[in-house]
């Protein structure tokens, strides 16, 4: 109700659905994703961007379709947790961030100390503590990796998925099924950069099949 009141008011967005195609929700209750299932099996390749402690959704789609799934997240709470974890061997980490250019760049913690997410965005609040951390394109990392397409690419890099997803539209990669929370909800990102990302997605052929209940997280499906 909350959300809907805001949306009326323009403090936040809600876009609608714009194709109707199966759905089906992977993960936990407090970090669950949907996907299109069709067509995915063991020939399938996942993304997986920023995982913090939270990878049900990751095992969920390898348990049910024996998907490879590929996870990316350089900060230590992340690593740690990784590292402590006996995981299957379709799950495959990779210790760097994914943005717009390949180099170092720094990862801001939250301001919280209970929680682990960095940012690239800059958070002046801790700048102090921040960490040096090798990032690379998505272009780069699929070369590397020998990938051509992606059957799936779910984002939650606080902040970060409009530069990654401009970068993605500019060298036109292949990626059927995209995944994406947005952080218009931070100040320093704002309700635009949400609506100038869905019409870039659009203008590309990509279509939302499902929208969370509070307006964040958005699936895509490229349909030419």
């Amino acid at each position: 109700m909350r959300h809907s009141a805001r949306c009326a008011l323009g403090r936040d967005l809600r876009f609608a659905v714009q194709t109707p195609v199966p759905v089906e929700c992977h993960g936990s209750e407090s970090c669950a994703w949907w996907v299109d299932p069709r067509g995915l099996g063991a020939d399938s390749i996942v993304y997986s961007l920023g995982i913090g402690t939270e990878i049900t959704f990751d095992l969920s789609l390898i348990a049910a379709y024996g998907v490879t799934v590929h996870a990316f997240d350089p900060t230590p709470g992340a690593i740690e947790y990784v590292q402590k974890r006996q995981l299957p061997s379709r799950y495959r980490w990779h210790a760097v961030g994914i943005g717009r250019y390949d180099g170092e760049a720094r990862f801001f913690p939250p301001v919280n100390p209970a929680h682990i997410s960095h940012s690239l965005l800059h958070r002046a609040a801790t700048s102090d503590t921040a960490i040096q951390v090798e990032i690379r394109r998505l272009s780069t990392v699929m070369r590397d990796l020998g990938h051509t397409r992606l059957d799936v690419l779910k984002m939650d890099i606080e902040g970060a998925e409009y530069d990654v997803l401009d970068d993605i539209l500019e060298q036109r990669l292949t990626i059927r099924q995209i995944l994406v929370e947005f952080h218009h909800r931070f100040p320093e990102v704002g309700l635009d950069a949400t609506r100038r990302a869905v019409g870039r997605l659009n203008a590309a052929g990509y279509r939302i099949f499902y929208v969370s209940d509070n307006g964040e997280e958005y699936s895509f499906l490229l349909e030419n």
